[in-house]
């Protein structure tokens, strides 16, 4: 009877058990996958992986590159190295252009001193052999015959041609002094002046002013002039 009576109650709090686990949900296949891939990514990404709200790493060349500074010529180079030679302080200070300039007229007037000179000492010696007697030099220009038959006019002649050249040759030596000159002093401001601000807001505008009548003046018209710095 006991046996019984402990074999029942055996049943009963058994099928009370089962009773209890079969009310929990038991995972299916997919979620233990999904936790498990979870799982493994939460762990790559501490370990290995960085975040992909982690900023990333810049890798910074390790050349350094310089900057070429501004060129700003010196005027005190530029003015002597146009004394060195006309030329050399516009190349100094990359004005390219003038170069065909100066050594044109360079060129021009050297040539102008050789050939200006050159039929200065031509009529010189001339005129002296004409005066003195010494030579015959004269007879590139006239012959004897015409010398013979009136020397004084043709004194006078070799005279102002002398005269004549030796003043030509002498204005091409101002000038060249003078061109000399001015290259020198054209490399000084173009070296001050080589930043110097160009901009259309540096100038003066002339436009015409309407001015409205007051009490104590009447309507106008004139110019205004307006110089922006």
């Amino acid at each position: 009877m006991r046996k019984g009576l402990i074999i029942c109650l055996s049943c009963v709090f058994g099928n009370i058990f089962l009773g209890m686990n079969a009310q929990e949900p038991l995972p299916n296949d997919s979620t233990i996958l999904d936790r498990h891939a979870a799982v493994e990514m939460d762990i790559k990404s501490d370990t290995i992986y960085p975040s992909i709200q982690e900023e990333p790493i810049v890798l910074v060349d390790s050349t350094i590159l310089l900057r070429k500074s501004e060129f700003k010529p010196d005027s005190k180079k530029a003015v002597i190295y146009s004394a060195i030679f006309p030329g050399l302080g516009q190349l100094y200070n990359r004005k390219y252009w003038k170069l065909p300039i100066v050594f044109g007229g360079a060129l021009g007037l050297t040539y102008a001193i050789t050939w200006n000179g050159a039929r200065y000492n031509e009529y010189s010696q001339a005129y002296k052999d004409l005066v003195l007697g010494t030579g015959n030099s004269y007879t590139n220009w006239v012959t004897e015959a015409e010398v013979s038959a009136n020397r004084q006019r043709w004194i006078d002649a070799f005279k102002k041609k002398k005269d004549f050249f030796r003043r030509n040759r002498d204005l091409a030596i101002i000038a060249s002094v003078g061109v000399y000159a001015l290259c020198m002093i054209d490399a000084y401001v173009d070296a001050q002046l080589y930043d110097f601000d160009m901009s259309q807001d540096l100038s003066m505008r002339i436009q015409p002013m309407v001015w409205m009548p007051t009490s104590y003046s009447k309507a106008a018209f004139g110019l205004q002039c307006s110089i922006n710095f």
